[in-house]
């Protein structure tokens, strides 16, 4: 029988954040992109059913790349960020700091920092969130109706964004110093987004250059 000193710490599941808008935007981009992509290869007459073929090859991956593929997945022994053209893994131990500004990043005690593309940072709804905040504090100025009113709350005028990477700080925090947590980052080039698209790049400008 195993005694409490020795049980295992909980396993918590993965979290995975993705930008809604994102995926909403990529796949109207998508569905517009195979309208005109199909009827020009169905409708187009000499060269234009190439070109248009070379267009869709050279732009759905990069369509899926900056709308549909961005990812940050965490749990309690490393950060995986899955942006457009990269796939970087940062063990808790070697993460340093992550920063929700105008965009949000992640820092490396290495000295090396990596954008979170799927949390994106929305100045507007900051700007709304502390409105929100502040008339909150002016409609209750003595609190007698919601005592967790604070305009001095950082994380009260906080954005979706800012909540994030807050979480993802605390969590960083929390679970450097598992062992399962210890290594080195590691960086792999999406090969599978950029291929099909020099691909098309390159079938493109063979098809220009030589009509």
């Amino acid at each position: 029988m195993t005694s409490p000193d020795q049980s295992p710490e909980p396993a918590y599941a993965e979290r995975v954040f993705r930008s809604p808008a994102g995926i909403a935007g990529g796949v109207l981009l998508l569905a517009l992109g195979a309208w005109v992509g199909i009827d020009a290869l169905v409708r187009g007459h000499g060269r234009t059913p190439w070109l248009a073929l070379a267009a869709l090859l050279l732009a759905v991956p990069l369509v899926v790349a900056f709308t549909m593929r961005p990812a940050v997945f965490a749990n309690d022994d490393r950060l995986r960020i899955r942006n457009p053209f990269r796939t970087i893994l940062l063990p808790w131990a070697s993460v340093a700091d992550v920063r929700a500004s105008y965009s949000s990043e992640v820092f490396t005690k290495d000295g090396a920092k990596y954008q979170l593309w799927a949390v994106p940072v929305s100045l507007r709804r900051r700007k709304r969130a502390a409105r929100r905040q502040s008339q909150r504090a002016h409609d209750d100025p003595h609190g007698r109706t919601s005592v967790n009113v604070d305009v001095t709350d950082s994380l009260a005028r906080a954005a979706d964004a800012d909540h994030t990477v807050a979480g993802l700080r605390e969590q960083a925090e929390r679970c450097a110093s598992r062992d399962t947590a210890r290594g080195e980052p590691q960086v792999r080039w999406a090969y599978e987004v950029i291929a099909p698209a020099l691909a098309g790049l390159v079938v493109m400008l063979v098809l220009l250059a030589t009509g």
